[in-house]
């Protein structure tokens, strides 16, 4: 699954829809939650499945589910748990105890609508509540379907009864930073990609590429766009240069060809472990060295 851009699509808005998977994102997620009105969720789940049956597509289909305690987690899972779907973003996660449950909840589901066992992944928006912010070693103990981990300040700004999550100039406050630090080194625990949360003024093209700039250089390896006009931007961000695909591929043959040492020598240039790290990041960014195991040099 590449997870460069993940864009948000009204799950109740056919016309959207249409819209948005021929923009180039990696991914489209239909949105049950926040995007769609107490009165409109019945509708949605319907649209849900009628789109899901919708034939081949070059991107992969997600849905953002109600979270737990709004009574509708259950409904929205039964009702697009089928074939088509990818994955499950959920919202408003406590802990690794509420993404193993879902993850119960799709075993059975995926046996129940013919679905490929395990073919279902799971994303979370891990930082909106107190309780997640303390819960985050529990990621650690890993989950088979978690794939992604994202974050966001302001669902957890109005928990904490924050005037605002943000200083003048638009920057995260310490809080909040602290939640988008915790979100990172979470997903590497759960060895799960990190997921930059997003960018409000989807007018600011500059704004938003040079943050997405600092999301990379820190680790994040993609992010969630709220416009369609975001995604040419966040694909080009988190897409490596060739220079750097080309580089990666060397640390990995290098190691490949001598794979009992833990340093290799590149153009006058020791690389260790962590390099080799990096390298099979960056390749499995384009669909390049998913294994583990060292590539085959040549």
């Amino acid at each position: 699954m590449k997870l460069r851009s993940l864009l948000f699509v009204p799950a109740d808005s056919e016309r959207k829809f249409a819209k948005a998977g021929g923009v180039g994102a990696d991914a489209l997620i239909l949105d049950l939650e926040d995007s769609v009105a107490p009165g409109r969720k019945a509708f949605a789940r319907d649209a849900v499945k009628v789109l899901l049956g919708g034939g081949t597509r070059n991107w992969s289909f997600l849905v953002r589910i109600n979270p737990f305690g709004t009574g509708l987690t259950l409904e929205d899972l039964a009702a697009v748990v089928r074939p088509g779907l990818d994955g499950i973003l959920i919202p408003k996660v406590n802990g690794i105890e509420d993404v193993d449950l879902v993850s119960h909840y799709v075993d059975v589901l995926e046996v129940a609508t013919g679905v490929v066992p395990g073919h279902v992944k799971l994303l979370v928006v891990a930082t909106e509540t107190p309780a997640a912010m303390i819960g985050f070693n529990g990621y650690a103990r890993k989950n088979k379907r978690l794939v992604a981990m994202t974050w966001g300040g302001e669902d957890l700004s109005a928990e904490l009864g924050a005037l605002t999550p943000r200083e003048a100039d638009g920057s995260w406050t310490f809080p909040y930073q602290v939640a988008r630090a915790q979100c990172l080194f979470a997903a590497g625990a759960a060895n799960a990609a990190a997921l930059e949360t997003l960018y409000v003024d989807f007018r600011d093209q500059q704004g938003l590429a040079e943050s997405c700039k600092i999301a990379r250089r820190d680790g994040f390896v993609g992010r969630i766009a709220i416009h369609p006009d975001q995604v040419a931007t966040i694909n080009a961000c988190f897409t490596p240069l060739d220079a750097d695909i080309e580089h990666a591929r060397q640390v990995v043959a290098a190691f490949a060809a001598d794979p009992d040492v833990g340093t290799v020598g590149i153009d006058g240039k020791m690389y260790d472990m962590p390099h080799l790290i990096a390298a099979r990041r960056t390749l499995a960014s384009i669909g390049e060295g998913l294994s583990h195991e060292p590539a085959a040099s040549g």
